[in-house]
């Protein structure tokens, strides 16, 4: 599906976008990984070359333009092109009443949720439209459409998200670049483990959301990634597509 292509990911260490590193990488895409962990980056980075992808590994913050440029060079300074990103670096903590949210707590949520996903556009979008086009793809949540019970800045970033991911679209469809966002559900990743055990009683809220009862695993969600980042949603564009287990189509 991504054949001779050259793929970015962020929040690429564990998840969703570790999960996204090696499907996009067996689907043929030169993977460009970053994220803050570099230990667990060159981890991952061995096993898709030892699987016979192609990898590499830029450890940086998304919350800073200069790291993201960084990776964003060396995906055209290593493979020649950049023609797909999955944006998925994401921060969340356990929901808490607006009142009770912390400066701290918010101005993280907004910096890699927000600011994250606006310098990746900035700096991939223009490298795109040299090479001829491209797709983007950028994590959003069931928290960017309805008021979930995370917290207010969760959902608040989550809002933004969309429409960061609807605006770029429309501003550069006619360079033949499409970006989408994900809705995705509640998900059984490591961030959700920690915001489990921080509050247990939220596990079987979090399935009860599903239609289907339970959570997504992280592939599933990959998957969807890889397809928005394909030739195969070639005339999709400036969607919100829910991932989500059905949760939206009850809200």
């Amino acid at each position: 599906m991504l054949t001779g292509k050259v793929a970015m990911i962020t929040g690429a260490s564990s998840g969703i976008g570790a999960a996204a590193a090696r499907l996009f990488a067996a689907q043929g895409a030169a993977v460009v990984l970053m994220a803050r962990r570099a230990d667990r980056l060159e981890k991952l980075v061995a096993r898709v070359r030892e699987d016979g992808g192609r990898a590499l590994a830029v450890p940086g913050d998304v919350t800073r333009a200069d790291d993201v440029r960084a990776a964003v060079s060396a995906a055209v300074d290593t493979f020649g092109a950049l023609h797909a990103a999955f944006n998925n670096a994401g921060f969340a903590t356990a929901g808490a009443l607006l009142h009770e949210v912390s400066p701290q707590d918010y101005d993280r949520t907004m910096d890699v949720n927000v600011r994250g996903v606006w310098n990746c556009l900035a700096q991939q979008i223009p490298v795109m439209i040299e090479c001829g086009g491209g797709a983007v793809v950028n994590t959003s949540s069931v928290a960017g459409t309805v008021a979930t019970g995370a917290s207010a800045a969760y959902v608040a970033a989550k809002h933004a998200v969309i429409g960061l991911s609807r605006a770029a679209a429309a501003d550069y469809g006619r360079h033949g670049i499409r970006v989408n966002a994900l809705v995705v559900g509640a998900t059984r990743t490591e961030m959700m483990g920690e915001i489990i055990t921080a509050v247990p009683a939220l596990e079987q809220a979090f399935m009860a959301e599903s239609v289907q009862h339970r959570m997504a695993e992280p592939d599933e969600v990959a998957k969807a990634a890889l397809w928005l980042c394909s030739d195969l949603a070639s005339f999709v564009t400036g969607a919100a597509v829910p991932v989500d287990g059905g949760a939206t189509a009850t809200s």
